[in-house]
């Protein structure tokens, strides 16, 4: 029999992961919204992108110094996971980037769909992979057979809702969940949108 302790702090520490992994999405989440603000207005997104970096990574350097920032501080430490504990927090610096990239390097809809990739396919298959666990892939550091299933739908969704091309859609789908599921850790939201953008590029989506 498992002592009642053992019980409770074990669903207490899965629900502290399920919070911070729900922070952690809910803030990668909002990496949506790019393609809409550039179409309004290219450049002003490109430098919010470039500014934000800026001023997250000084946020995390002056955290790192033991001085916090209001609300920036606050958000980091309560995203982070435990192999973050005492280290910069990388995350958000690569999710800027990537954003970044796929505006600088791909025309629309290629950038756009690269990072609803990155928004969406790997944004959600995180949660889906924490929530419901199930069977591991080989060699993917972790990543589960929900959470790449959920990455497919995701982007195979965002994909259709920018065009009516089924097979293009279903090749950009695919290779979205590769690259998602190679053991790249917070370089994913680099490679999934570069990655991505170049499928679609290629394939002139």
């Amino acid at each position: 029999m498992v002592p009642i302790y053992r019980t409770v702090d074990t669903k207490r520490l899965f629900l502290d992961t399920i919070q911070r992994e729900f922070v952690r999405k809910s803030i990668h989440l909002m990496i949506a919204l790019v393609p809409t603000m550039a179409a309004w207005n290219y450049q002003f997104t490109v430098i919010l992108l470039i500014v934000g970096i800026l001023v997250y990574t000084y946020a995390e350097f002056l955290r790192g110094k033991g001085q916090s920032v209001p609300i920036i501080s606050e958000l980091t430490a309560l995203a982070s996971r435990d192999r973050d504990k005492g280290h910069f927090v990388l995350g958000p610096v690569t999710l800027g980037i990537g954003a970044l990239s796929a505006l600088l390097l791909y025309p629309h809809p290629a950038a756009t769909i690269a990072i609803y990739a990155l928004a969406f396919g790997d944004g959600f298959s995180s949660l889906a992979g924490k929530l419901f666990g199930g069977k591991k892939i080989p060699w993917t550091g972790g990543k589960t057979v929900a959470g790449s299933l959920t990455c497919f739908l995701s982007v195979l969704t965002a994909g259709l809702f920018l065009s009516d091309q089924l097979l293009p859609v279903l090749i950009i789908a695919i290779g979205a969940t590769i690259l998602e599921a190679l053991p790249s850790k917070d370089l994913d939201n680099i490679i999934i949108p570069i990655g991505t953008g170049l499928i679609a590029d290629f394939i002139a989506f």
